[in-house]
């Protein structure tokens, strides 16, 4: 039987960060590739309930681009871009992230971390790590730009997407 789903978190850091937090029910290894798989990423990023993905692309390495463009239910498309700045396979990722529609206001930088949950001695070597604590760190250009991305109802779809994220990795990590 499966875990349930653990909550996202979600932290103000200073007045210009934003901690994000989840334990995904599987390893770092599948976590990593549902992040950074463009054919992953389009089936978890855009919240079902607000939107759909229509272009996702993704260039995983040092310097590398990724563009998703997503269609809400109701208004016009948009798009989110960036470009790899750290690619360390299942541990951590670092990029650039844009809205486009609000370039102007600059990017923000994340920094995420996978780590391995669940370890046990008396585990067969098969069920260790079998969780992953995602942690999320994005630094905005300004304390004004954070608060108007917080006021956009970003968390609602943020958390949303972690939940399908989750469900996932769950099912790939059983097969």
């Amino acid at each position: 039987m499966a875990a349930a789903r653990s909550e996202t978190t979600l932290k103000l850091v200073g007045d210009r960060e934003l901690e994000i937090t989840r334990v995904f029910r599987g390893p770092p290894r599948i976590v990593f590739e549902a992040w950074t798989r463009a054919d992953l990423v389009a089936k978890w990023w855009a919240p079902e309930k607000r939107a759909r993905m229509l272009e996702c692309t993704a260039d995983v390495k040092v310097g590398g681009k990724y563009r998703y463009v997503l269609q809400p239910h109701q208004g016009e498309a948009f798009a989110f871009s960036g470009e790899y700045l750290e690619v360390s396979p299942h541990s951590q990722l670092k990029y650039t992230h844009v809205f486009e529609p609000m370039a102007h206001a600059g990017s923000v930088v994340i920094t995420v971390k996978f780590e391995a949950m669940g370890f046990s001695p008396a585990a067969p070597p098969a069920r260790q790590g079998e969780h992953t604590l995602l942690t999320s760190r994005e630094v905005y250009s300004s304390a004004e730009v954070r608060k108007i991305v917080l006021e956009t109802g970003m968390e609602g779809g943020m958390r949303e997407a972690m939940d399908q994220c989750d469900d996932l990795v769950l099912s790939l990590a059983e097969k």
